[in-house]
């Protein structure tokens, strides 16, 4: 990919990060959220939140076991030194991906009353 397409991407994800969410403001001040707009997007925010986290937690954990892998078959004399800081890694992945579970499941609390 070419550095003006990565530019270009980049400026359209900053545009749509910083000019949709005005579109919330935009409404007038009678018709405002009752609880069950709340509801509803906390169920939709739950299932982004463990979906995304799953993932991204898989992605990242398998990125990091590829990269040990190749480390240890490059040097395996090194083995010792690379599983330890990869074990670590994936536990820090894992309790990430764990964290986002607990917010899924207080925003699903959230959405049933």
């Amino acid at each position: 990919m070419s550095t003006s397409k990565k530019l270009a991407l980049a400026a359209l994800g900053c545009a749509a990060a910083f000019l949709v969410p005005l579109a919330a403001f935009a409404q007038d001040e009678r018709s405002g959220s009752n609880i069950f707009d709340v509801r509803a997007w906390a169920s939709v925010g739950s299932g982004l939140a463990i979906g995304l986290a799953a993932l991204g937690g898989t992605l990242g954990q398998g990125r990091a076991a590829a990269a040990a892998l190749e480390g240890i078959s490059r040097n395996p004399g090194a083995s010792a030194r690379i599983q330890t800081p990869m074990i670590l890694g994936l536990a820090l992945i894992e309790s990430l991906v764990l964290f986002a579970l607990v917010i899924a499941f207080m925003l699903r609390g959230l959405a049933a009353g």
